[in-house]
């Protein structure tokens, strides 16, 4: 894999872990705003995926200042992997949202 495709992957995972990491302080700040976080997991779920997308963007953001393409890649899996558990921790806070749950 040349460095140009490196660059370009990891910079994908950053930008789009650094969007969602806004959306999700916007879920938290409007929950606090209503005050709808007594008895309601939707806030704990955000919260984790504030830390597991801050993890991913940390990580794509040490592939992208390294010159080894071997650590890049390795980087490179660790954030998508961490990225990928972001989403599907977003995607439970979103039905708990959606179908009214707690």
């Amino acid at each position: 894999m040349e460095k140009g495709n490196s660059e370009r992957r990891t910079s994908h995972i950053l930008n789009t872990s650094a969007n969602l990491l806004g959306i999700c302080f916007l879920v938290l700040t409007s929950m606090k705003k209503m005050k709808l976080t007594e008895g309601s997991l939707i806030d704990e779920f955000a919260a984790v995926a504030v830390v597991i997308f801050m993890i991913s963007c940390i990580i794509s953001f040490i592939a992208m200042k390294r010159s080894d393409l071997r650590e890049v890649k390795r980087l490179e899996n660790i954030a998508d992997i961490i990225f990928l558990s972001g989403l599907f921790v977003l995607f439970a806070a979103s039905i708990l949202l959606v179908f009214n749950l707690t």
